[in-house]
């Protein structure tokens, strides 16, 4: 896609090829993601085991929206700056996934993911 830079891995986070395709397709950036791991306004479990949900609205109010960014935490590592590398664990989140939703999804409820997101899912996950 023109102008659009995908991201690459860093310390904090790796990108599945799965995740860089949908943010082409939804036009959702690097940064915005990040942003929403970050920040977000709400946080569900998500929908394959060991991964969290987070979301952010988007839109306006005529055609309310919602980003949501699927992650896993993976691999502790002591960070190598610190004085007590026991006590201080660094992270790193694998992106596994990120979607538009269209409208306000329902708060306490199955994270709701797209159906063919969900069928590329289950492909990865085999």
């Amino acid at each position: 896609m023109f102008g659009f830079k995908l991201p690459k891995d860093d310390a904090k986070y790796r990108w599945t090829n799965h995740v860089k395709d949908k943010m082409m397709y939804y036009r959702i950036s690097e940064s915005l993601v990040k942003r929403i791991v970050r920040f977000p306004k709400r946080k569900e479990v998500g929908i394959a085991p060991g991964t969290v949900a987070v979301m952010q609205p988007a839109g306006n109010k005529k055609k309310p929206q919602e980003v949501w960014v699927m992650y896993a935490e993976v691999g502790k590592k002591p960070t190598p700056s610190s004085r007590f590398p026991i006590s201080n664990f660094q992270t790193k989140k694998r992106i596994i996934s990120a979607w538009r939703y269209p409208g306000i999804s329902p708060i306490g409820q199955p994270v709701p993911i797209p159906d063919e997101i969900l069928q590329e899912l289950d492909a990865l996950l085999e």
